[in-house]
């Protein structure tokens, strides 16, 4: 117990920023200890970090060897270990480290995402990273979580999604889309639509066009080129395939609960090139009672803002076909967000939404110029 106490007391000293630590009366405790107990790998490891930040970095490398020799993942020893690692060039060691860290301590993660840069652009560091998360690695979602925050962790990320592909262990659908969320949020966005495009599997190319699954098929990708259904109180949004829909009412059901609805119910990114082109919906409706405006809008993802509104009737009606002629410009709309929203600026009992809305079909064709 004591020796807990002293390891305990040494190390918030360590970590203490405000205070310069005494290093000498630190190492003298802990030699005192290790005399008691020659098979504590953390008294091993201190002795290592003392040595370490006094400058007599080989003593504390031999230090942090014998911790491990004593326990393979002694955190402290081993996260001095990659970084040692990482400095000399062995990067497949620091990559078998780091794996051996992070199954041991996955909250760890962060602490070593500074080195990932250096492995991944050096041939031998990559090969390490991509058969690590072959061999189900359980930070491989953390790894492109991290990577999609800059430009140089995309353009690995990619890579490495490029490299799963096919192999025992593809990329994952979360892995997809947070690189192509990385992709929209650093502006690319042609790598973020040919990613997506990428993402497809046979099955899902079938339902691609400028708008995709414009039926409104129930399979979703969860990426945010596909149809995200926004969580709302005042209504439900349920996709039902023609043949397995009531009286054949196939598509996108959107059932309002008598309660106010504000901001969009249904959305997806689309990349459409500069033109001219028409946007076109068929749907039918009962008893819907709209006290505030219910309408799909086109807004460039950029300065343009928005280019393109057809709001929905009310009442009762069947198939009832929707359309508007709108153009892109040459500047200013990289990208598009398509989404269905309503005018509501605040959530007021006096407006609720009533009844039922069913998409049967929504697309978008380019026109003749």
């Amino acid at each position: 117990m004591n020796v807990n106490a002293l390891i305990g007391e040494i190390t918030n000293d360590l970590n203490d920023a405000s205070n310069a630590p005494d290093l000498d009366a630190m190492l003298a405790k802990l030699e005192s200890a290790l005399r008691f107990d020659l098979a504590d790998a953390r008294l091993y490891s201190l002795i290592g970090e003392i040595k370490y930040r006094k400058g007599e970095k080989d003593r504390a490398y031999e230090f942090f060897d014998q911790a491990r020799k004593l326990s393979k993942t002694e955190i402290h020893a081993l996260q001095r270990s990659i970084a040692h690692s990482i400095e000399i060039g062995d990067l497949p060691k620091a990559v078998r480290e780091i794996d051996m860290l992070l199954r041991r301590w996955p909250d760890r993660f962060p602490a070593i995402a500074e080195g990932l840069p250096t492995i991944l652009s050096s041939p031998d560091g990559y090969q390490a990273v991509l058969a690590a998360i072959k061999a189900a690695a359980p930070w491989r979602t953390n790894l492109f979580a991290t990577l999609r925050r800059t430009p140089e962790g995309l353009d690995s990320a990619n890579r490495l999604l490029l490299d799963l592909k096919g192999s025992d262990a593809p990329p994952r659908s979360n892995e997809l889309s947070a690189v192509i969320g990385g992709y929209i949020l650093q502006k690319e966005y042609e790598s973020a639509y040919r990613l997506f495009l990428f993402s497809l599997t046979d099955e899902q190319r079938k339902l691609g066009g400028y708008i995709f699954n414009s039926t409104f098929e129930p399979v979703y990708s969860g990426k945010l080129f596909d149809w995200q259904l926004r969580d709302q109180s005042g209504l439900e949004v349920t996709f039902a395939t023609s043949q397995g829909a009531i009286e054949g009412e196939g598509g996108a059901t959107v059932r309002f609960l008598n309660t106010p609805v504000k901001n969009a119910a249904l959305q997806q990114y689309i990349q459409l090139p500069p033109g001219s082109y028409k946007v076109s919906l068929a749907a039918s409706a009962r008893s819907l009672k709209l006290p505030k405006e219910l309408f799909w809008s086109i807004r460039c993802v950029g300065p343009a803002g928005e280019i393109a509104r057809f709001n929905i009737p009310e009442g009762t009606y069947n198939r009832q076909a929707l359309s508007l002629d709108f153009s892109v410009g040459s500047a200013g709309c990289p990208m598009q967000l398509l989404k269905l929203d309503t005018a509501a600026i605040a959530e007021s009992w006096r407006f609720r939404y009533v009844g039922t809305l069913v998409m049967h079909k929504m697309s978008i064709e380019r026109l003749s110029s």
